[in-house]
């Protein structure tokens, strides 16, 4: 799914509920919201630092571990 930098877009497997996480470019890296609450924080990532969490979920690590 392409969108602009400012568009949030969620995962094509996200459950139909609303249940899910979206992101958008930020101004620093990547921005991640609850698709929930929309309105509550934002959490911002560096690009390097969500690289790294990309590759720790199939592995189940945790920031502990990495």
């Amino acid at each position: 799914m392409r969108s602009s930098p400012a568009e949030w877009c969620r995962s094509s497997y996200s459950m139909q509920n609303g249940e899910c996480v979206e992101i958008r470019s930020g101004a620093r890296g990547l921005d991640v919201r609850d698709s929930k609450a929309p309105g509550d924080r934002i959490l911002g990532f560096t690009a390097s630092a969500w690289v790294a969490f990309l590759a720790a979920v199939p592995a189940r690590r945790t920031a502990h571990d990495v």
